[in-house]
């Protein structure tokens, strides 16, 4: 059933890269739990000790305030189709902004998606499977172009105005780092 490993081996990458959505869990030593879904192609193996992914503009900015204090990250997938599988990513995660050396290192890694925000950098100390067998079947349908068609109306200066409305601060008080 469950395994743990110290790096993602060449089957689960592959399972990995076939997976639409994937969950991301940050907390800081008080305070809420953050944990989000994430989709889009924004998630990319680096190698089997180190992944990254592509945040975008959300509501809220909870990840990158969590690692500023506590750098712990867990990242889920699950096996929607197929055989069942649950895959657990945990380590240790550092926030990139555009104003880092790097962003522009990394960034060509992803399509160009609407409203990017920061880039997430993490070492994984342990991969961990366990079975998912109550895991439903689910059938993806298309990613959705709402968050597209909004950055696109925003404009760069719009979308800047909404981070320094919306994540500059955690829904519990504290700093995200976003313009510092």
């Amino acid at each position: 059933m469950g395994k743990q490993l110290e790096q993602i081996i060449p089957d689960l990458q592959e399972f990995i890269q076939k997976q639409n959505v994937f969950f991301v869990a940050t907390a800081m030593s008080t305070g809420k739990v953050n944990l989000s879904p994430k989709g889009m192609d924004s998630f990319r193996i680096i190698d089997s000790k180190r992944v990254m992914w592509l945040n975008v503009t959300g509501s809220g900015n909870e990840t990158a305030t969590h690692l500023l204090e506590n750098d712990r990250i867990t990242v889920m997938f699950c096996a929607f189709e197929g055989k069942p599988m649950i895959l657990r990513l945990y380590g240790k995660g550092k926030v990139y902004h555009q104003r880092d050396s790097e962003w522009e290192e990394f960034i060509h890694l992803f399509p160009e998606l609407p409203g990017a925000r920061q880039l997430v950098d993490i070492e994984v100390e342990m991969v961990q499977t366990s079975c998912g067998m109550a895991v439903p079947f689910m059938d993806f349908n298309r990613e959705r172009d709402e968050l597209k068609k909004w950055t696109q109306k925003q404009g760069e200066d719009g979308i800047k105005e909404y981070w320094n409305k919306k994540n500059t601060v955690s829904m519990d008080g504290h700093k995200t780092g976003i313009f510092e």
